[in-house]
């Protein structure tokens, strides 16, 4: 188990859970990376009944602990927390790297005890070549200038605070965000300066529907749309 901050009172333990579904293509380079970003941390994978080779490939990491569990990112999380050893819990979708050093990044945010948790800033990617490639820098913004981060800037917390909210509300859509409010409403949420970089894949293969996820229905949600009346019109999205 990664010990983040040998400083502290008490040592900052971190457990790192990927909800997955149909990951075969990032899954093994986002094992990888972990390795040197959050070395020696916990690292747990839960899949969401996937149908390629996602969970064949993670289970060759030895050290990687696999679950399954129902699908959707907020049943895989609450179940990847619920055996969770570690008392820093990191959320990271397979699409998602951290930065270097992240880890430490992680354990300075929380030397703050006023820090309940926090997330990274966000640069999106193109694996390829598209016209819309300009527009994949949109959703950047937003994880600069929100204080309610969003699930692909990897939510760090602290776990006594996760148990204490109960987890993720287990809906289709918007649990990040939810769950974003209520941490917020318990201390501080830090978001650092430090990016992780985000594969701009689904955009790029379904630009409309990914605008709407991440710029409207956000919006709906606020005036009370329901977020299985959302789900509905976007199409299952995990």
């Amino acid at each position: 188990m990664a010990q983040l901050d040998a400083n502290t009172d008490e040592r900052l333990r971190l457990s790192v859970i990927i909800p997955v579904f149909n990951e075969e293509r990032a899954i093994e380079a986002c094992l990888r990376r972990l390795r040197t970003c959050v070395r020696d941390a916990e690292v747990i994978v839960v899949d969401g009944a996937s149908t390629d080779r996602t969970v064949e490939l993670a289970r060759q990491y030895r050290e990687v602990q696999v679950l399954e569990a129902a699908r959707g990112r907020a049943h895989q999380m609450n179940a990847g927390a619920q055996v969770a050893t570690g008392n820093i819990l990191l959320f990271l979708h397979a699409d998602v790297e951290l930065p270097p050093q992240g880890s430490r990044l992680i354990a300075r945010a929380l030397v703050q005890p006023s820090v309940v948790g926090g997330a990274f800033r966000t640069w999106t990617v193109s694996e390829g070549r598209s016209p819309l490639k300009f527009l994949l820098h949109l959703a950047d913004l937003r994880s600069r200038y929100s204080r309610l981060p969003y699930g692909d800037q990897a939510i760090f917390v602290r776990k006594e605070i996760f148990q204490r909210l109960q987890g993720f509300p287990e809906q289709p859509l918007m649990e990040d965000l939810v769950f974003s409010k209520r941490l917020r409403a318990l201390g501080r949420v830090e978001i650092l300066t430090a990016s992780v970089r985000v594969s701009g894949r689904r955009f790029l293969a379904h630009p409309i529907r990914y605008f709407a996820l991440t710029n409207i229905f956000p919006l709906l949600y606020r005036f009370g749309v329901s977020p299985h009346r959302m789900a509905r019109w976007y199409g299952n999205p995990r």
